[in-house]
């Protein structure tokens, strides 16, 4: 590969060749490649796509002198690569220029210990460099060689091995290239430059060099086992100028060695570069704390952590645009905040299938009011997609067993950032309310008037609007004064709020500035004479959605299902909806504009929640309907037109 001196050409048809040589931003300090494809790379670089090219690349701490090394070992003394006498580090971010003679890319970096921004970045930066390159410069102007040396090229080498190797293997396949690019890790140059102190091994022979050097980093518990080789290459300066010849000849005995590390198309070296990049990039997660290590796992795998445990996720950087889902090397733990606990039936389990099933309101087969009705009465219900309808919570008037004892097995699974979470705790829609309108019905039969009269009420107060009286202060109807007694039902006006008796409130008006809807329910005298009739409120209230609201329905479903209880306690439209609202469904009070549109909500514009995704939505941003088995809902409901654009079953 290195021309001979012999064959080289004269020093005049040399410079001739290296006139036109000069260097550019492959990557800036923010790791953002600058080249965007192959063919303004080959451009930029001035060789044509056929060539078979090596890579070199030049590390150090900042002020070593590396620019001026690449330019004088590969560009007689040009500068290709900007140099300044100036404190600030005149190379930012990573440098490329081609050299025609030895045809190699030559690669210049940001020292090491200079800015120290972002220098999490900045470091991993130089460590993709390193994986692309064939031949590396380790540039020391040091009286001695510090261990700072020893610790980054071993870091460099475990990090090697860990991070990249997986990924240049998997770069080869995708893009189908012939060159693997991970069989060896390049080869290492120490650059040992001195003034007043002999050079490593001076007075011994070359072997022992290497022994040396081995020892050094036994001796930091370093293993430098990606490096194809660690050479030593010393110059002693007592007169400037330096002198290069000896590091030029180092080098070009390496680069004709093909045996570990083969030229390649520049197209290759730029995939190889390009898909480190898509990789490895973005800020690092504690970039701020102390590493013993040059290159931490931190700055090459996932930043996610699990919620409910704070594990991390063990795999790299960017692996989600691969199809490739977070996962930790320890098992979860469960979190009530989060419910990270699914269940899987365990007859398909026993069978060798894992089928996640969802605890939900009504069966798939069951049409939307007959589920509802069913709840009511049978309890939710736990299907399975190959063995149908596998548990009922209350199928059975008294000793029926826990789910998780009988038909499911349960597993903790992590949750991660932007996950949809997880909604497998019985509450779809209205669960938690007729479960406990349920047990109010069965309570209320097994007691005589006076004790049900008594917990009735105190079942309304505790769950009744803010607006109304509560019943233990009602003592007499508020229009006529009648006291009432221990049997008599005190209703509440649904517009006002007040206690009255049957005669004075047995007229019906809709209310839907309280939550009630467009049904008319029960008023007293005086609010319904001042009310509008029913079908003007209707012909103003066209935004309410076709066929109800959710909460509607549940409430309906009591009525007819349990109706006496639902007489008795008279349960408030608006109440049902925050009683059975879905864990996993924004709160109303948090909801102040769409989410999909940003428009505020108003008196005249309702806010809905999407059942995929929980967020509330105005209806012009919900207007389609699709089924969302993933919470529980088998049948079409309201979902936000973001969510409607997913592929596949929601």
């Amino acid at each position: 590969m290195a021309v001979q001196n012999a064959d080289a050409p004269e020093s005049s048809e040399r410079s001739r060749l290296l006139e036109k040589v000069s260097s550019f931003l492959l990557v800036d300090e923010n790791e953002e490649m600058q080249i965007k494809d192959e063919a303004l790379f080959m451009r930029s670089l001035g060789c044509s796509p056929s060539q078979l090219l090596k890579v070199v690349s030049i590390f150090g701490n900042t002020g070593e002198g590396k620019s001026h090394t690449l330019n004088h070992t590969f560009f007689m003394g040009r500068e290709v690569f900007k140099t300044s006498p100036t404190q600030e580090s005149c190379t930012v971010g990573v440098w490329a220029a081609f050299d025609p003679l030895h045809r190699i890319v030559v690669i210049d970096t940001e020292g090491l210990l200079g800015n120290s921004s972002k220098q999490g970045q900045r470091t991993r930066l130089l460590l993709k460099v390193l994986a692309v390159s064939d031949l590396i410069i380790y540039r020391t102007h040091a009286d001695r060689l510090h261990d700072d040396l020893f610790k980054f090229l071993g870091d460099a080498s475990d990090a090697y091995l860990k991070h990249f190797t997986k990924e240049l293997k998997a770069t080869t396949a995708r893009c189908g290239l012939d060159v693997p690019l991970s069989t060896l890790g390049p080869a290492v140059v120490i650059f040992h430059e001195t003034v007043h102190t002999k050079l490593l091994g001076s007075d011994k022979s070359t072997e022992s060099v290497d022994r040396l050097l081995l020892e050094r980093f036994r001796k930091l518990s370093r293993f430098p086992e990606a490096f194809s080789s660690i050479q030593y290459w010393g110059t002693q300066t007592l007169n400037p100028p330096t002198n290069f010849r000896g590091l030029q000849n180092k080098l070009e005995q390496l680069l004709d060695n093909n045996a570990t590390r083969s030229p390649r198309s520049p197209g290759v070296i730029f995939k190889a570069l390009q898909a480190l990049s898509e990789r490895f990039n973005g800020e690092i997660a504690g970039e701020n704390a102390a590493h013993s290590c040059f290159f931490p796992d931190e700055y090459f795998t996932c930043s996610s952590f699990c919620l409910s445990c704070g594990s991390g996720c063990k795999h790299s950087m960017n692996h989600l645009h691969e199809g490739s889902y977070h996962e930790a090397k320890q098992r979860c733990r469960y979190s009530a905040q989060y419910d990270n606990r699914i269940y899987t039936c365990k007859a398909c389990y026993e069978g060798g299938k894992e089928v996640i099933v969802v605890p939900k309101t009504s069966a798939s087969s069951d049409s939307q009011w007959m589920g509802l009705a069913r709840y009511a009465w049978s309890g939710y219900v736990i299907e399975c997609p190959n063995c149908g309808v596998i548990y009922r919570s209350r199928q059975y008037w008294y000793g029926n067993l826990d789910p998780v004892d009988t038909v499911v097995r349960t597993e903790i699974q992590h949750v991660w950032p932007g996950s949809d979470g997880f909604l497998k705790d019985n509450n779809n829609a209205a669960q938690r309310l007729l479960d406990g309108v349920n047990l109010v019905a069965q309570s209320v039969s097994e007691l005589s008037v006076k004790p049900a009269k008594a917990v009735t009420s105190w079942l309304t107060d505790q769950i009744a609007p803010a607006y109304w009286k509560p019943n233990s202060l009602i003592m007499m109807c508020r229009k006529c004064n009648t006291v009432f007694q221990d049997n008599d039902t005190k209703h509440h006006c649904r517009a006002c709020g007040e206690g009255f008796c049957d005669s004075c409130s047995s007229k019906a008006a809709p209310v839907p500035e309280r939550g009630w809807g467009l049904a008319p329910v029960r008023v007293c005298d005086v609010c319904f004479e001042q009310r509008a009739s029913y079908a003007e409120i209707l012909a103003s209230e066209l935004e309410e959605e076709e066929g109800g609201t959710l909460a509607r329905k549940v409430g309906e479903a009591v009525t007819n299902t349990i109706g006496v209880v639902a007489t008795a306690i008279d349960i408030p439209l608006g109440l049902v909806k925050d009683a059975a609202r879905p864990a996993y469904w924004v709160p109303d009070q948090d909801i102040l504009s769409c989410h999909n549109c940003q428009r505020e909500f108003t008196a005249k514009l309702s806010k809905h929640h999407c059942r995929a995704c929980g967020q509330g939505v105005c209806d012009e941003c919900s207007p389609l309907r699709r089924p969302v088995p993933s919470r529980g809902w088998d049948h079409p409901v309201r979902v936000c037109t973001g969510c409607n654009q997913k592929l596949g079953e929601l």
